[in-house]
């Protein structure tokens, strides 16, 4: 077996190939938020007081993630586990401990790791409670210290990924309070929550969406062991027609690669079943080996009844990824 290293000194024997996992669903509206609309015409459902995550959806999701070749489940964690050092975040139905401890173990004699992911993004953090409201605040930082220092003590991961997106005022015009953190303040939390992270022995991931209008001064502050993940879930690629959005969407992955950061580029079978691995072969040209560690598949909807088959079809993309490129190493 090859093993390769990067700029941090990580062995790697094979590339992440992972899918984001919803266990916690407080991510957007606020709990009774309909903004006077139909739930069914809204992006994402308001936040729930009882746990969104169905264990045999999961068991059968399991299944398909496993034959397909994904070795990687990133967990956004968010309200549903039964936090100790602060329970009041914690929604009804929430999983112990001991019930997370056991499945990670079982994750694990199936190949798969876990990778905890905590989302700060003021935009997405309605799982935090009433310290959603206390952003950049001593008790907001005590807080976040404390659900990191835990989440890290359970899971052991060697990454975590604090999302850290879509922090602007248009993404939460429909929300009851809209918070957004800029400027110095901004770069101020994310290095205390890199710092955070790096106290406990592992490393950060984050979206990567300050670096779309942004580059220059994202190259120039962002600290370079943060892996970043940048989203891109549309079948336009350059070299052929391209919106000015979709470029603007794009241009970040080998912005970020000129500049050596190491990536995790983040595919989604939300609009297009083929961006997964149309978004694959074209990373393979642009980013080089040593800085693309891997995938992430993303599908935006909760583990539960309704979603099954969409969940199970969203592996299927990953296998031909795969498939392809480890045909051309």
């Amino acid at each position: 077996m090859v093993f390769k290293g990067n700029i941090f000194g990580e062995i790697m024997s094979e590339k992440i190939w992972s899918t984001l996992v919803h266990f916690g669903t407080n991510l957007w509206y606020e709990e009774g938020n309909f903004n006077g609309q139909d739930e069914k015409k809204l992006w994402k459902s308001p936040a729930s007081s009882e746990i969104r995550f169905d264990r045999s959806v999961w068991d059968e999701y399991l299944k398909h993630i496993k034959a397909n070749g994904i070795n990687t489940i990133i967990l956004d964690v968010a309200e549903a586990l039964q936090y100790k050092s602060h329970p009041e975040i914690s929604c009804r139905g929430a999983w112990t401990h001991e019930e997370m401890i056991a499945e990670i173990k079982r994750l694990d004699e199936m190949g798969i790791s876990i990778i905890p992911k905590l989302n700060f993004s003021t935009c997405h953090d309605e799982w935090l409670g009433i310290y959603s409201r206390m952003v950049s605040t001593p008790v907001y930082y005590d807080v976040c210290k404390d659900i990191i220092d835990e989440v890290c003590n359970l899971f052991k991961p060697k990454y975590v990924h604090i999302g850290f997106d879509e922090e602007v005022y248009e993404n939460q015009a429909r929300y009851d309070l809209a918070i957004v953190r800029q400027n110095d303040l901004w770069w101020h939390d994310l290095n205390f929550f890199n710092d955070c992270i790096r106290a406990n022995g592992a490393r950060t991931m984050m979206w990567s969406d300050y670096a779309r209008h942004r580059p220059q001064e994202f190259i120039k502050r962002c600290p370079k062991n943060i892996v970043q993940c940048v989203w891109y879930y549309f079948n336009e690629f350059p070299d052929s027609d391209m919106s000015h959005y979709n470029e603007i969407r794009i241009k970040p992955i080998k912005t970020l690669e000129e500049a050596g950061f190491d990536q995790l580029p983040t595919g989604s079978i939300e609009y297009f079943k083929e961006n997964f691995e149309m978004l694959v072969k074209y990373c393979k040209e642009v980013v080089s080996d040593k800085h693309l560690l891997g995938f992430m598949q993303t599908t935006w909807e909760s583990v539960t009844p309704e979603w099954q088959e969409y969940l199970n079809q969203s592996t299927e993309p990953v296998k031909l990824a795969r498939d392809w490129f480890e045909g051309t190493d």
